[in-house]
């Protein structure tokens, strides 16, 4: 199976062939198995409705350095003073539709119902996660991406009460961290991004580190409450198992609690 995967891996073409814009190529479809191919290349599906399936390698590359990661001083002052409660992967379904809702005034979203769709097949089969914030029992903030070896994907956030996105993506980080994941792509540059940390990557750069993230390792020197066994080695159609843990937020120790 695995080499039936390598095989549809290498129909997309090099990304370092795409457009000045970004743009690689555009058609096949949203199965899991080629969305998983895409990303394990740095390439990704952006489109709107009526128009053919686009794919993305952009360059350069929006990311954010775990280590580098850091909320500005105003934001983080309300969090210690008003923190959300943050969960992981409680409400896939609503975040992801939070991400779709329209933001402008034409109304449009690139998180189309065939793309929810194939996030949430993703998401059933451990790949695609979500960080969800709430207050008072409300949800009003969270994240959604993939997740790959020791690489996290993210694919868009959304917030109804200030500071709720930031607070979801602290949490990312937090968790990735724990993890020992190394790589965190935002895919595209936003002032947001910029201002906690992110950087722009040339593309042959940003190849080489998802390399060294996608490559298996032992996990060793784990913070208190992570668990990645499912991080290494191969298995199922895919080089890189599942998540197969639920993490819980413990505020008072600081860190994700693994639970299966």
């Amino acid at each position: 199976m695995i080499g039936a995967f390598t095989a549809l891996a290498s129909q997309f073409p090099p990304p370092e062939s795409a457009r000045d814009d970004g743009l690689l190529c555009m058609g096949g479809d949203l199965r899991p198995e080629r969305l998983i191919a895409a990303y394990s290349r740095g390439i990704f599906p952006w489109y709107s409705q009526g128009v053919p399936i686009l794919w993305w390698s952009p360059d350069p590359r929006c990311v954010m350095p775990l280590e580098g990661f850091r909320l500005p001083a105003r934001s983080a002052r309300k969090l210690r003073l008003h923190p959300f409660e943050l969960t992981h992967n409680a409400a896939f379904g609503r975040v992801i539709r939070a991400c779709a809702a329209p933001r402008d005034k034409e109304g449009g979203t690139w998180i189309i119902d065939d793309m929810m769709r194939a996030y949430e097949d993703l998401h059933a089969l451990g790949y695609a996660h979500s960080i969800e914030a709430w207050h008072d029992g409300e949800l009003v903030g969270g994240l959604y991406g993939v997740a790959l070896g020791r690489a996290f994907f993210g694919e868009s956030m959304f917030h109804t009460m200030a500071e709720a996105s930031r607070a979801a993506l602290a949490g990312l980080v937090a968790l990735l961290r724990q993890r020992g994941a190394t790589l965190l792509d935002c895919q595209q540059e936003t002032p947001h991004i910029m201002r906690m940390g992110g950087l722009m990557l040339p593309r042959a750069e940003f190849q080489a580190e998802l390399a060294r993230a996608l490559a298996p390792q032992t996990q060793t020197g784990a913070a208190p409450g992570s668990a990645t066994p499912e991080m290494d080695g191969a298995g199922g159609l895919f080089p890189w198992l599942p998540w197969g843990l639920v993490y819980s937020y413990s505020p008072s120790e600081g860190f994700w609690l693994a639970r299966s």
